[in-house]
């Protein structure tokens, strides 16, 4: 395997012999002839010994052999670190779990022990990609167990339910330090709407989820909250929410956009008393629908410009 990896590698240079600028590599050529090389000598392109898993290894072990030469100030076997106090001493295996599987990786030392490799840190056993995996199972409804043995099966890695839950833990610490993250003291417009979800609770079921999305003073949308309910909010719990977004720093909006749910604009200007409620453009023309069902539009879209000129002249008049 070292040598199908070394054949394409670049050719060393000569001492004394003059070196010509390197030359652009071909990325598709090279893989191509690594691939070649791997099936001329049986070696798998996947599984522990195959060619993505010591490729893996070799760029990890090149990168932490960076950091340690940056870290000591010298390149490994330069004359310039004898006598320097601090220098390399030796390695120590770790295996690491990626994306592809567990790699099995060297990892430099120094020897007062002073280095901190960023690539793959002390006590370090996954890569990110892998809890990037494990939050996208979790997201699909997968439980803790079902995530372990999807890795088993596909990866051949163990990975306990406790870990797991480690990993999902982590995100729900960074959404809450997210809902509860200062905001501007002023928004020119708010969008105030809920969106329906599917959601593993016991059973599949739609469930609402309420957000809040502010348009900044620089023109940017940001969302400043989401909320889960069971469907039957009114505009009892819009007061608490729009109460809490006050309380975390927004003193202000000057529009705010929402559907027709009674007494909302009042919860509104409890909060914001100079706020203008805005009913959005497309809860109306479904509202006209259900007051007028045999109203033409002339085959027209509710979105389209003409639909919403005529429904702004109908709430005008």
């Amino acid at each position: 395997m070292t040598d199908t990896i070394d054949v394409v590698t670049a050719d060393q240079e000569e001492p004394g012999v003059a070196v010509a600028p390197p030359m652009p590599v071909d990325q598709d050529q090279l893989a191509e002839q690594m691939v070649t090389q791997a099936k001329e000598r049986g070696v798998d392109l996947i599984g522990p010994n195959g060619l993505l898993n010591q490729l893996t290894k070799r760029v990890l072990e090149a990168a932490l052999e960076e950091e340690m030469s940056t870290h000591l100030g010298y390149d490994k076997h330069d004359p310039v670190g004898r006598d320097r106090g601090n220098s390399r001493n030796g390695v120590r295996a770790k295996t690491v779990l990626t994306e592809i599987g567990p790699v099995e990786i060297e990892v430099p030392r120094d020897t007062d022990a002073s280095f901190q490799p960023q690539i793959v840190k002390k006590r370090q056993r996954r890569l990110t990609g892998v809890d990037e995996i494990v939050l996208s199972l979790t997201a699909r409804g997968l439980t803790t167990g079902e995530v372990s043995a999807h890795f088993a099966e596909v990866y051949g890695a163990s990975i306990s339910k406790d870990t797991i839950s480690k990993i999902t833990d982590k995100v729900v610490e960074e959404m809450t330090a997210w809902c509860n993250r200062p905001l501007d003291p002023v928004y020119p417009v708010l969008f105030i709407d809920a969106i329906m979800v599917k959601v593993r609770d016991g059973q599949v079921r739609n469930k609402p989820i309420y957000v809040v999305v502010g348009v900044t003073v620089g023109g940017e949308r940001d969302i400043l909250g989401l909320w889960a309910g069971d469907g039957g909010e009114g505009a009892k719990f819009w007061l608490q929410v729009l109460t809490e977004l006050k309380n975390r720093g927004v003193q202000d909006v000057c529009i705010a956009v929402c559907d027709g749910l009674k007494h909302l604009p009042d919860s509104i200007t409890t909060v914001w008393e100079y706020t203008v409620v805005q009913q959005c453009i497309i809860h109306l023309l479904r509202n006209v629908r259900r007051e007028a069902p045999g109203l033409p539009n002339g085959g027209e879209r509710p979105s389209s410009p003409a639909c919403r000129s005529r429904a702004v002249k109908l709430r005008a008049a």
